[in-house]
């Protein structure tokens, strides 16, 4: 008796093929699934990377996201206890969503079509270059990173470099609700400007401020981003790139986020106050709806015994231009010239740093009263302000002295200041330890340390060379002489 048996599809078909019955059989269809296959070892390390990659995205990273967003959430929630003005839901909301908002806008649309009509382009490739333009000026705003990092490094920093001062009673600013838009507006006298302010505020709010495009370096781009600041290109005229930025500075505004301008569009390059621009101010106050919600614009001026970039901004001032030549080297040199005086103990400070609150301006309050909502008239108002809460510091106050007569009798000089100060047509005068006398020194100390005078027996003369940076501090406390 003949046992057949039983044979797979798999197994007649390697018999068919055997016997030359049919040609086309793919034997490897019928290999079992524990049969071992070769794959090179490039090909298996791309297999696992797309399944960990895939793993992590649908199990891992949702997971991840929410656990440091609930995080964040609660660091928010610690930091808005002790803060006067709490951080506007704006500041946290997601940068993607912010840019959608940013470039989806009516008005942004509508500048998109005019510049794809003007340039003779595609509507697709100028929404494409106002997503560009969104990109760079939207931050990613990081409380974690402005209040536990950027706000105790800015402490660090100027109190390293000099003894600050508040140099006016701040108190109206707690009169103002937090149902308003504060904006600070500020003289700019240097990039320190920045790093005192946040530390001043750092106990009221997060400051939002408008920077240059010399910080759009890596990796000092994604520090400043992350600490609410925004790009601005102070050269493009282009009217997409305007509705871009106009629209972000509106959308903030509304959104009650606490901001920082300088309306004389960059730093000073003589000293003195510059004439406003009213770019930024424009789009703020466009954002100003009556009976919405009010904006109201805080002066505050800003003054130093020692400027860090005197020596770069005069000489730009020379040329009429605006470049400044300060390499990277130089500033290293500066640094390691600073660890080594700090570790020998030779190291003094700069001198005395102060600023000062003016009278706050409300939109609401001005249009209410029936006053004029013009752009120009309210930014030299606004400067006006500034320059009557001037700080007046040991340093500026003899340079001016030293810039009307070169020399002088330590007695004399004395009295003539003591004139100045009670002559003054506003500012606020910072007198050390209530000592007007050990002010005038302290001035005259810090001009002899750096050779900007000498001073032989009780004569005091201001160096032939050194006229420029006497004019320099003179004039910070120009507009407070005049009659």
């Amino acid at each position: 008796m003949l046992n057949v048996g039983i044979i797979s599809p798999c197994q007649f078909a390697a018999v068919r093929r055997s016997l030359g019955l049919v040609q086309n059989v793919n034997i490897r269809q019928c290999l079992p699934m524990t049969t071992p296959i070769t794959l090179p070892l490039w090909t298996l390390l791309v297999i696992l990377l797309f399944a960990a990659v895939t793993f992590a995205s649908h199990f891992l990273f949702p997971s991840v996201r929410w656990f440091f967003r609930r995080r964040a959430e609660r660091v928010v929630a610690k930091i808005n206890q002790r803060l006067e003005r709490p951080i506007e839901p704006f500041k946290l909301a997601q940068r993607h969503d912010m840019i959608q908002r940013v470039i989806y806008h009516p008005d942004v649309m509508e500048a998109v079509a005019e510049y794809a009509a003007k340039d003779g382009v595609p509507e697709n490739v100028a929404f494409e270059k106002a997503r560009h333009y969104a990109k760079e000026i939207v931050p990613s705003f990081s409380a974690t990173g402005y209040f536990l990092m950027a706000s105790k490094v800015a402490k660090l920093i100027s109190q390293a470099f000099y003894r600050v001062r508040m140099g006016s009673d701040d108190t109206t600013l707690t009169n103002i609700g937090s149902d308003r838009t504060v904006v600070f507006v500020m003289n700019h006298r240097s990039n320190m400007d920045y790093v005192l302010v946040t530390y001043l505020a750092s106990q009221r709010s997060a400051l939002s401020y408008a920077v240059g495009e010399w910080a759009r370096v890596w990796p000092l781009s994604r520090f400043i981003r992350a600490m609410g600041a925004y790009f601005i290109r102070r050269r493009s005229r282009g009217i997409l790139y305007r509705r871009v930025l106009a629209r972000y500075v509106q959308m903030a505004t509304e959104g009650g986020v606490t901001q920082a301008i300088f309306p004389e569009g960059g730093l000073s390059l003589t000293g003195d106050l510059a004439p406003p621009k009213v770019g930024l101010l424009a789009y703020v106050i466009g954002a100003y709806k009556p009976g919405g919600r009010d904006v109201v614009f805080v002066p505050v001026a800003v003054n130093y015994d020692r400027v860090l970039e005197d020596h770069v901004l005069i000489a730009a001032g020379e040329r009429g231009d605006r470049r400044f030549g300060a390499k990277i080297s130089v500033v290293v040199k500066q640094m390691f010239k600073h660890l080594w005086l700090r570790m020998t103990g030779q190291y003094h400070k700069f001198g005395y740093a102060a600023a000062s609150f003016g009278t706050p301006l409300s939109l609401a309050d001005r249009h209410n009263a029936g006053q004029t909502m013009d752009v120009e008239v309210i930014a030299n108002e606004l400067m006006t302000r500034i320059g009557n809460v001037m700080p007046v510091l040991p340093v500026p106050l003899v340079a001016s002295l030293l810039v009307e007569q070169r020399e002088w009798s330590k007695r004399d000089l004395l009295a003539a200041a003591q004139a100045k100060v009670d002559g003054l047509n506003g500012g606020y005068v910072h007198i050390p330890r209530d000592d007007f006398d050990y002010a005038i020194e302290y001035g005259l100390r810090n001009l002899q340390k750096r050779k900007i005078i000498s001073v032989d027996g009780s004569t005091i003369r201001l160096s032939e060379d050194n006229d420029r940076i006497a004019a320099y501090y003179a004039a910070s406390l120009s507009h407070l002489s005049q009659n």
